[in-house]
Parts: structure tokens; sequence; C-alpha cells
């Protein structure tokens, strides 16, 4: 449905640009907005995985470990102190005082943590640990080994939940009528994905600087030392733009009406953790969202260990290893615009969110069957595989680099957008609520969860390899699960819109009649 007193699309225009002119005022500053929060998420990620990766023994075993016992937990306590502040700050207040820890942390351990970690770890004891303790517990013994190292993978994860999901997002869904979510929603994430275009070009060069260097000079650090100055740079710009879109555009009527927040907030009730938890826990809405975000960790995240063990080998230079991410993000941004100029916003106006919402759960398990196949099947290939002129290592490195990146670019094209939509019809007090628990609580359980999955079998059968059979058998039931649950929330999804829309029309239909019943002057 069009918003009244708007001229249409054209059929081409509205195929490829369906944005009219005058709303390049709202839509532009949350086009940049996401582009340097998922700038920052990009360079996060792939150095964060650099670093734990390539620390000293250490390896992709030990991802499982601290998204366990250090990204579920510290997520929690987040939660819980977002959840009491969110009752105490604005939301303008709150959202600055967010991205200034972050920012603050991340040039900490540049300035700090990182120049001082052979002081800081504790070496000696760690390797009286790995000596005692079983073989399938290395990964917990190299996070006590390199642990400011973890503590920077367990920040720049939460960064991608908090600023991506919750902050940016969450003030999307505030902002955002559903007429418009339709058209600008896919938008939104074309400027995250734009971004990778600059970030992975960033990584690449930074991390390539070593060949500049005098011998001697520790490379990897001065790679870190720009990097990180580029997130805190790009911390401040997110916080400009935010300030600006309160002062000239949530103060424009055509796109935001301030009376009827200030409504919503004054007869939103008011309620504890453990209220909202229950609340939460008696919608079945709400369920089967949760059930779409754990399942996705879940099985992304099941995907990537297995994959990154292969890179470590491939690439265990630090430098190298992140130069390789760093394409990787290029290549990831670089296709998923296409699948949004292309799929993403006209499969949800074409086709509706149900079927949106199911291509990345199929995505994943056509993609994740070539992968495992390949992994596990990749001895008896040994004969194709020299004739290509390759190694089976090289091989599976780029299976798992194209079954990552078309994963991701759904998510980002299809699943972020949908997974958004889902929230415009609840009322407030389960935007918000429900929202922390799901985005920052429920998303790291389905890496955690992924993580625990792992965690058990490599404890097993001590490796990553002896494992791989496994993990893929759990990743086709957890997509099948999600799966249902889309199809399940697609049903509630259309019903509740259905009901808005009614609700709408009621109260535009009435305002005729209690226009006449008012005096007039």
């Amino acid at each position: 449905m069009s918003e009244p007193n708007t001229p249409k699309f054209g059929r081409w225009r509205s195929f490829f640009w369906p944005v009219h002119n005058f709303e390049l005022k709202k839509l532009l500053p949350m086009f940049f907005l996401f582009f340097f929060i998922n700038f920052n998420y990009t360079i996060l990620r792939d150095t964060k995985d650099s670093l734990i990766v390539t620390a000293p023994g250490s390896g992709a075993e030990a991802i499982p470990f601290l998204k366990v016992y250090g990204v579920l937990p510290f997520a929690i306590l987040f939660m819980i102190a977002y959840a009491k502040l969110s009752n105490v700050l604005s939301k303008t207040r709150l959202f600055y005082v967010t991205i200034t820890t972050f920012i603050s942390f991340f040039a900490l351990f540049v300035l700090v943590l990182y120049p001082c970690r052979d002081l800081l770890h504790p070496t000696e004891t760690a390797d009286t640990l790995a000596n005692v303790l079983p073989k399938g517990l290395s990964g917990l013994v190299a996070l006590y080994r390199n642990w400011t190292y973890a503590l920077f993978y367990i920040m720049s994860e939460l960064w991608g939940s908090v600023a991506i999901s919750l902050l940016f997002w969450g003030f999307a869904n505030d902002i955002t009528k559903i007429s418009e979510s339709k058209r600008f929603y896919a938008m939104f994430g074309l400027g995250a994905n734009v971004a990778m275009l600059f970030s992975g070009p960033a990584i690449i060069y930074f991390s390539d600087i070593r060949s500049k260097l005098p011998v001697g000079v520790d490379a990897w650090g001065v790679s870190l030392n720009y990097m990180i100055g580029l997130v805190v740079l790009s911390g401040f710009i997110i916080m400009a733009i935010y300030g600006w879109m309160h002062k000239n555009v949530l103060t424009d009527p055509r796109f935001f009406d301030v009376s009827e927040v200030k409504k919503t907030k004054k007869e939103k009730p008011k309620m504890s953790l453990k209220e909202s938890f229950l609340y939460l826990a008696r919608s079945k809405y709400i369920g089967c969202l949760a059930i779409l975000v754990i399942g996705y960790g879940i099985a992304i995240n099941l995907v990537e260990v297995t994959w990154k063990g292969q890179l470590k080998l491939q690439y265990p230079n630090p430098n190298d290893y992140s130069t390789f991410m760093g394409i990787f993000s290029t290549l990831t941004g670089a296709i998923t615009i296409l699948m949004m100029l292309f799929v993403g916003g006209n499969v949800i106006r074409r086709w509706g969110w149900s079927v949106a919402a199911l291509i990345t759960p199929v995505v994943l398990l056509a993609t994740g069957a070539g992968f495992f196949g390949f992994v596990i099947f990749k001895d008896a290939l040994m004969g194709i595989i020299a004739q290509i002129g390759t190694t089976p290592l090289m091989l599976a490195v780029i299976f798992g680099t194209a079954q990552n990146i078309m994963s991701k670019s759904a998510k980002y094209s299809l699943f972020d957008p949908t997974k958004e939509m889902a929230y415009i019809p609840l009322d407030q007090e389960s935007k918000v609520k429900g929202k922390a628990a799901i985005d920052v609580v429920g998303a790291r359980l389905g890496k955690s969860g992924g993580s625990l999955i792992q965690q058990g079998l490599i404890c097993a059968c001590g490796s990553l390899a002896a494992i791989t059979p496994y993990v893929a058998g759990i990743l086709f039931l957890i997509i099948f699960s999600w799966i249902f649950a889309a199809r399940s929330l697609g049903r509630q999804f259309a019903t509740l819109n259905a009901e808005k829309d009614q609700a709408t029309t009621a109260t535009a239909d009435a305002r005729p009649v209690e226009a006449l019943a008012k005096p007039t002057a």
C-alpha cells in the first residue's frame, strides 16, 4: 500500500530505486549510519578472528570455548545492564553511552593491552595447563593464554549484536512505517554492504603493510593501530549522524510523528526484567522469531568454525590470514549488493515476507551440504583434485569461502530485513524488551549453542576434523527446525498486519465524523 499524497513509481524506477526524492532526507542518513556501523563490524570481525585463530598456542578450536564461556556471559550481563539503563536513560543518551563504551575499549586495546601482551599473558601457567589437561581442552587453555585477545573477540562480537541489531535496527523500527520498511529496509542494508567494499580493501591494505616496514618491527601491531584507528573515527561519525537525525529528520512531520511517540511512551507499561522474560516466553510470535535468530546463529557457527580451521592451516601468519579475510569481506559486500539490488527488496515486495524469510535457510542447507560433502569425501576426490592442479586444503578453503559468502549475502539481503520487519507490528514493550532478549542474548545463544555442540564433540573426538560428519548431520536438523518456525511466523505476521491495517482504516474512517462533531470557532 502506498503512502497517501505521494506519486506512484515508474515500473523500472521502482525496481532499482523505490524511493521518492523527498524521502532522501530520511533515507540517506540511515544509509550512512548503517554504512559506518557495518564498516566497523567488518574490520572488527576479521581482526578478532585473525587475533584468536593465529595466536600462540591457539586455533579455530578455541572459538567454541570462547563463545560459550566468554561471549554468552558478557551478552547476558550486557542485556541486564541495557534493560536497566533503558528505564533510566533516554534512548538518545543510551545510544551515545553504548557507542562510547565500545570505542573506548578498542582504543584501550591498541594503546595498552596489545603493547603489554607479553607482560599480561600468563604463558608459563598456560604451558603447564596444556601439559596436564586433555587435548580436547586445548581451546580453553588458549583463551587463558591469550586473554586480552579473547576480551577483544568478545567486545567485537557484541558490537555486531548491539550496534547493528539493537541500536540501528531498534532506531529504524521506531522511526519507520510498515509501508516505508518494504522499500527502505533493503536500501538500509545496501549501505551496510557498500561499507564492505571500503572496509575489505582497507583490511587488505593495512594487513599487507609489513612489506613497507623495516625488519624487527611488529607488523601486525602496526596493522592493528591503523585498523582500530579507523574503528574509533567511524564511531564518532556514527554518533554525529545519529544526532543530526534527531535534529533534522525526527522534527519533520513527513517522516516522524512526535506526538504519537510521546503517547506511546506514556501508555507503555513498566515491566521488570523477570516479567519481561515471562511475557516473551508466553508469546508464540516472539518464540518463532527467537527460533529464527537462534537457528541462524547455530547454523552459521557450525559451518564457520570448520571453515576457519581449514583457513588457519592455509594461512598461519596473522597478516596473511587478515589479508584473506579482507578479500572475503570485499567479495561478500559485492555479491550482497547484487542480491539486494536484484533479489532482496523485490522478493519482499512481490512475493511477501514468508517467501523472503525462507530463502536464507534454504541457501544455508544447499551450500552447507556442498561444503561438508567436499570436506568429508575429499580423500575420495584426490585424483580429480590433482588434475585441477591444487591441493585438497586450498579447495576446502575455496568451498568454505563460497559457502560463507552465499550465506552472509542471503542474511544481509533477506534474513535481516525480514527479521526486522517482523518487529514492526508488535507493541512498544515487545519491541524494546523483546528485541534486547532476542537480538543480544538470542543471537549469542544461537552461536553459543553451536559452540557447545562443537565443544562437546571436540572433547569426545579430539579434533575438528574428526567431528565434521556429526556437525553436518546436526546442521541439517537445525535448518529444518528453522524452516518450520519461519513458515509459522509468516502466517502470524500476515494476521497481525491485517489486524493493524483494519484498525488504521477504522481510525481514518472515524476522523471525518469526529471533525464534524467539533464546534467551529
